[in-house]
């Protein structure tokens, strides 16, 4: 058995491989070493992996040292090509997330969005990793909104879509939320027009919202960055 621990910037996602297969997934939203424990209590853990897209502390090192873990670096062996010009700064989700997709669909481009903190594009093209985009998720949009203007209202993620606000509240929704929707729809109608046997896939915190409206054929997938992370842990096993 495998433990899988992605460390995000708003929760930490832990699971539980037996081969490539999640037996046991749970969501964190503090992530803790007697929780990790507890989750992994009854299983005989072999090799374990942690990705975070925060620096090292207090609670990873233990995490390390309790589990003999791996910790995702960007000079750990990874089974793509990539043309990445700062590996250094590239976010271990996002690779993740490619290996992910690539083990599935190794015969496809790729364009992984991943709608979280941040809505990150990731494209593999020509069997290589070619880098990505990076935007304000739907949370930082409202914030920036609310924190960086005088009179403008704090909102929150909501059900709504819709193309023209009526009032203040529904035009700051409708700026946000299908503003997010029309930039998704934009990037992916481009890749597919440029690249034949194109797969899209979603992940991310918020990936049900999008996944509702996208006009888009796409597979969302919100495992796919601990699929990425297990078949990492066995690349570097081997």
């Amino acid at each position: 058995m495998k433990l899988i621990i992605d460390i995000g910037n708003t929760s930490s996602k832990v699971a539980i491989f037996d081969g490539e297969e999640i037996i046991k997934h749970q969501i964190l939203s503090k992530l803790t070493l007697a929780d990790v424990i507890l989750f992994a209590k009854k299983h005989a853990i072999s090799a374990s992996i942690i990705s975070s897209v925060k620096e090292k502390d207090s609670i990873t090192n233990e995490l390390i040292r309790h589990f003999n873990a791996l910790f995702l670096t960007h000079k750990m062996a990874i089974p793509i090509f990539t043309n990445y010009k700062t590996p250094e700064t590239l976010g271990k989700d996002r690779i993740a997330a490619i290996v992910g997709t690539h083990h599935q669909y190794p015969k496809s481009n790729i364009l992984v969005i991943d709608a979280g903190s941040c809505i990150t594009f990731d494209f593999f093209i020509d069997g290589k990793y070619c880098g990505g985009r990076i935007s304000p998720g739907l949370k930082m949009r409202y914030d920036a909104l609310h924190t960086f203007t005088n009179q403008l209202p704090q909102l929150g993620i909501s059900n709504a879509y819709f193309m023209i606000g009526n009032d203040t509240n529904s035009s700051i929704t409708s700026g946000v939320q299908q503003g997010a929707i029309d930039e998704m729809n934009t990037v992916i109608d481009t890749f597919r027009k440029e690249n034949k046997d194109s797969v899209v896939i979603l992940c991310g915190g918020d990936h049900k919202f999008f996944d509702k409206h996208l006009k888009n054929s796409i597979f969302a997938d919100p495992f796919i960055v601990l699929k990425g992370l297990n078949i990492i842990l066995e690349f570097n096993a081997k």
